[in-house]
């Protein structure tokens, strides 16, 4: 009974183990989304968020826009950010958002990393 319950520990264990690398390894990989959103949403050739959003860490920042605090009680799914962020046209035609994607300003996967970086706002 003693070498069943040993081995069942033994098991246990390198599972939870294996877990938590697999954990540590996606939370590396969003913490690098999250420093290349923030890039993107800073730089003035790209996302540019600055010109018209205030956010953290932002100098200078608009006021013609909605502050982005509080992400992800106004977006709880970070879809409609996408969408939001890829062609806000789509739920407001009278906007003055780019439409990012559309126009070829940014990319998916840049949208995709700008989004996960305003949603943790």
């Amino acid at each position: 009974m003693r070498k069943l319950f040993r081995k069942l520990s033994v098991a246990i264990t390198a599972i939870a183990m294996v877990s938590v690398v697999g954990f540590s390894a996606s939370v590396v990989a969003s913490g690098s989304d999250l420093e290349k959103g923030k890039k993107l949403a800073f730089n003035k050739k790209k996302g540019n968020c600055l010109a018209c959003h205030m956010m953290a860490g932002g100098d200078m920042a608009g006021n013609i826009a909605p502050p982005l605090i509080a992400m992800k009680a106004r977006f709880p799914d970070i879809a409609v950010l996408k969408a939001q962020i890829s062609d806000a046209r789509v739920k407001n035609p009278a906007t003055f958002m780019p439409p990012f994607k559309p126009h070829g300003i940014l990319t998916d996967k840049e949208i995709d990393q700008i989004a996960k970086f305003v949603h943790s706002l």
